[in-house]
């Protein structure tokens, strides 16, 4: 789990830098200024995670037995990334409104991915 947690977070956080660089140089101008701030709040939340994503993957490969709260985390991470800054970028870009509904399930699963990741410090040991 360890090395795919490592590569997710590693290809999320240099998606999140190309989705700013692309929004600052590519997309302001084009976009409404709400719809920017949209843009931007995916990208942050994106880097964000994909460090919280990191931390996990550290997490397991020190953990001293297999923590099964942190694995969740990780999955918890990865899913709720994708669902909640994905279905930004694809509103902002697509201007289908319909698509913000993804957006919490994305949300809880990354407030979900916290709780878990706290649940599992309490058992570890070591």
């Amino acid at each position: 789990m360890t090395q795919i947690f490592l590569r997710v977070a590693a290809m999320f956080g240099a998606l999140s830098v190309a989705a700013g660089a692309f929004g600052t140089h590519s997309l302001r101008g084009n976009l409404s200024e709400r719809a920017m701030e949209i843009f931007e709040i995916a990208t942050r939340y994106q880097m964000y995670h994909a460090l919280a994503l990191l931390a996990v993957a550290i997490l397991i490969r020190n953990s001293p037995q297999p923590n099964k709260s942190f694995v969740f985390s990780g999955w918890l991470f990865t899913v709720g990334t994708l669902l909640f800054s994905g279905s930004l970028y694809a509103l902002c870009l697509t201007n289908v409104a319909s698509l913000g509904i993804i957006t919490p399930l994305g949300g809880a699963a990354l407030i979900t991915a916290w709780i878990t990741l706290a649940i599992g410090s309490v058992w570890e040991k070591g």
